[in-house]
């Protein structure tokens, strides 16, 4: 019969063994040496805490249920006497929650003879299901009143209200109230008088007599929880949200439109960022006035804008980069811009961006929702500052959409009633993770994860995407691990357009998300107007000349107009376009420090005498030419603030066409996904169980060893034993081949361990000992200068 943790591990069935490190996967990581160690590892605080850190409410009362009920002398339960303190709920329910704490040796033993992991009461509150001790060890007088029932009832019916008040407040629990002698109620003092309370120095401490606690005996709580049960209210199920429930298509759909509208404001965040950089605190972040400038150019909040400008940064769209000084004196800047990932991120289709921004939300340890709060120094936090940075952020995550993953389709509680099911779930973890939760929940719905308060088809299949493939033993993704998510999401998405609506007052409507090529022309040839599922925009003056000066011509701008647009091309277009292109160039300028020549004298004439330019100090030096002791870009920006059109030309006289330089950051790549460790199934699971098994065989073989081996292995043995010469070795090997006996072999493996192991020799040739292993029915192969040792089996 087995008598310790270990003798118990060692008698499970291979399947049993494997469920336990599925359920508790962190007791092969490493993998322990042997079944003993596995052991050790498995009765350990922290290993015992991540296990009930997993365990739903009603099977942490039942574990409660069993520290209740040990026995005083033996400290050992059974499964009868928990099923007395749970006869509330269906005994079948109980008995299941037990064999769940059973299969993960929190309990172990008969069941009649239960035994809980003593790290159990290290890792839990000293007051099981918010009862106090028992009250022979608080307190003698106490004990007394306890012992006799019928006083014990009549002496809390006869509590006055007020105490009778604390009673009940103490009896939900936690027992311990607070007393202080110098002002003490009434109520309190009654009914420590009555030794209903007893003083206590200090929780989980002995009791004296001028105590500053109070402590409730379990005794009395159990009476005063006579209606609910000594456990308080049992739910062997977990609470039904209740919520309406959605059409699966509609939230989808709901969710596809706001996948768009996630996309559009982070394209106009960086796009905001790449024209005028916003600037590195000190302290690190993003300061308070650019987070209101990036809202407003995305047409957000700043709470939205916060968490688009985080989940860009984990995405590796957005980083910091050197600035150069305004002057000579003054020291460089780190400033945000985007990085060289924008550009090609932007050049995918919408499901693509959205994956990778949802992908990098899902995985960084960054909480957005605390942007705009205060920390503990009563200073605000920043976006994208220290601050904001917490490492079980993407587990929140994981467990609030994992908790609307477990509904059915459609499903759409309250966000109070998710928090609750998640507090029944998972009550050690929820505590104190409820603001992660809600910030969670509010980014889902932010970046289209959910429609309509329900989760999205395609969010489903990117949460799944994130688990590894359980049908591949070495846990490899051939392929995009959220192929599918972006699959799912380009079906609801309206087909991108590559066709324009220009209309009379200049207008272009873009009926639906337009082909990154067709973007592109139209970041050059308009001024964005309005965005959503039609983008309008408009086309100016000065937007022609913009697309005149990167190296359009007039008959390709026509061309541009009437092969794009749908619909006819106004005649006002047209007119703009010939005017703004019999306008460009006929300013020509160069250095001198810069120089500005024109065939046509009047027009140079006009410009030199234009207040404007007065600061450009501009000088006739012939009757077409004008030198100014300015830069040349100085020169064209001045001039083009006028309304004038001139371009510049290179010392041959050619025209130089340029296209204003866009300004990235160092690419970085995106944060790591955060993991959790491999997945332990099939095959792998199956080797990591065999590598126990071989390690406690090898451990166990090693103690059984002879003196001998042990001897030459270097292991202390009693007495004096002389290491045995290898020539003896070898004799003994060649006889048991002959006698075709078993013999114990010690040797040096390929990583330099000692071994013992008990074989039958077969063969002795070519520098090696080949021999049978029964117990293992393999055949090994020993290289006889790594043998130390070798004795007959007595």
């Amino acid at each position: 019969m087995a008598t310790t943790f270990a003798d118990q591990l060692r008698s499970l069935p291979d399947e049993a063994l494997g469920a336990l490190i599925q359920l508790r996967p962190d007791l092969v990581v490493p993998v322990p040496a042997d079944i003993s160690a596995l052991a050790v590892r498995a009765q350990s605080r922290n290993s015992v805490a991540r296990c009930l850190d997993g365990l739903d409410e009603f099977t942490l009362l039942v574990l409660d249920a069993a520290r209740l009920s040990r026995a005083a002398d033996t400290a050992l339960t059974s499964v009868d006497a928990i099923l007395a303190l749970t006869e509330g709920v269906p005994g079948e329910d109980t008995r299941v929650a037990i064999d769940r704490l059973r299969v993960r040796f929190l309990l172990h033993g008969p069941p009649e003879a239960l035994q809980i992991v003593g790290a159990v009461d290290e890792v839990t509150s000293p007051y099981p299901a918010g009862l106090g001790r028992p009250a022979d060890y608080l307190d003698a007088q106490a004990a007394a009143l306890c012992a006799d029932r019928a006083k014990l009832r009549r002496t809390v019916l006869a509590a006055p209200p007020g105490a009778r008040a604390v009673l009940d407040r103490l009896a939900a629990g936690p027992p311990i109230g607070a007393l202080n002698r110098d002002s003490v109620a009434e109520p309190v003092k009654w009914l420590v008088e009555q030794h209903v309370l007893v003083p206590v120095s200090e929780a989980g401490r002995a009791p004296r007599p001028d105590g500053d606690l109070v402590e409730l005996p379990r005794e009395v709580g159990m009476l005063l929880r006579r209606d609910t049960g000594p456990l308080g209210v049992l739910r062997p199920v977990a609470p039904v949200p209740d919520g309406p429930s959605r059409d699966p298509q509609a939230a989808d759909s709901a969710g596809a439109g706001q996948t768009m509208e996630a996309v559009r404001a982070t394209e106009a965040i960086l796009e905001a960022l790449a024209v005028e950089p916003a600037a590195l605190l000190r302290t690190g972040g993003l300061g308070v006035r650019d987070l209101k400038r990036l809202a407003r150019a995305a047409g957000i909040d700043e709470a939205g804008a916060a968490l688009l400008i985080e989940t860009a940064y984990a995405a590796g769209l957005l980083g910091e980069s050197e600035a150069a000084p305004a002057r000579a004196t003054t020291p460089a800047q780190d400033v945000f811009l985007p990085t060289g990932a924008y550009d090609l991120w932007r050049a995918t289709g919408v499901a693509h961006r959205w994956a990778a921004l949802a992908r990098s939300w899902l995985t960084m340890t960054r909480q957005p929702g605390l942007v705009g709060r205060r920390d503990e120094r009563d200073r605000p936090v920043n976006a994208l500052a220290p601050d904001a940075e917490r490492a079980g952020a993407p587990q929140a995550r994981r467990e609030a959409l994992g908790t609307l993953a477990d509904l059915e389709p459609g499903a759409a509680p309250t966000v109070d009633d998710l928090l609750g099911l998640l507090s029944w779930q998972s009550p050690r973890r929820a505590r104190g993770r409820e603001a992660a939760h809600r910030d969670a929940y509010s980014g889902a719905a932010l970046l289209g994860v959910t429609g309509l308060g329900a989760l999205t088809s395609y969010a489903r299949l990117l949460l799944a995407d994130g688990e590894t493939d359980g049908g591949d033993p070495l846990g490899v993704h051939p392929e995009d691990a959220h192929a599918d998510a972006v699959r799912a999401l380009d079906r609801l998405l309206p087909a991108p357009v590559d066709h324009v609506l220009v209309q009379a007052d200049l207008t272009v409507v873009v009926p639906g998300p337009p082909e990154p090529e067709l973007a592109a022309e139209l970041d050059v040839l308009a001024e964005p107007e309005s965005a959503g599922g039609a983008s309008v925009f408009r086309v100016t003056p000065a937007s022609m000349r913009r697309a005149l000066d990167v190296g359009y011509q007039a008959a390709d701008l026509h061309e541009l107009f009437r092969r794009r647009s749908r619909t006819p091309v106004p005649q006002t277009l047209t007119y703009l376009i010939d005017d703004a292109a019999r306008r460009h160039g006929g300013l020509r300028s160069g250095s001198a420090g810069s120089y500005l020549r024109s065939d046509d004298e009047a027009l140079l004439a006009e410009v030199a005498g234009d207040k404007r330019l007065t600061t450009l100090d501009l000088r006739r030096i012939a009757p077409t030419v004008l030198v100014s002791p300015r830069p040349v870009a100085r020169l064209l920006g001045a001039l083009r603030e006028a309304g004038y059109a001139p371009v510049a030309e290179d010392a041959g006289g050619a025209t130089v066409l340029t296209r204003p330089k866009a300004r990235r950051a160092p690419t970085r790549s995106a944060r790591a996904p955060e993991t959790t460790g491999p997945v332990l199934i099939g095959p792998r699971l199956a080797g990591v169980v065999e590598q126990l098994r071989r390690g406690d065989i090898a451990t166990r073989a090693a103690r059984r060893a002879p003196v001998t081996v042990r001897a030459a292995h270097g292991h202390a043995v009693p007495g004096l034993t002389a290491v045995q010469q290898h020539t003896q070795a070898m004799a003994v090997l060649q006889q048991a081949v002959r006698d075709k006996a078993r013999v114990w072999v010690g040797y040096v493996d390929s990583h330099g361990a000692t071994l013992s192991r008990l074989v039958r020799p077969v063969s002795l040739s070519a520098g090696y000992l080949r021999a049978e292993d029964e117990r293992g029915e393999s055949l090994h192969t020993f290289a006889l200068h790594r043998i130390t040792a070798a004795v007959t089996e007595e």
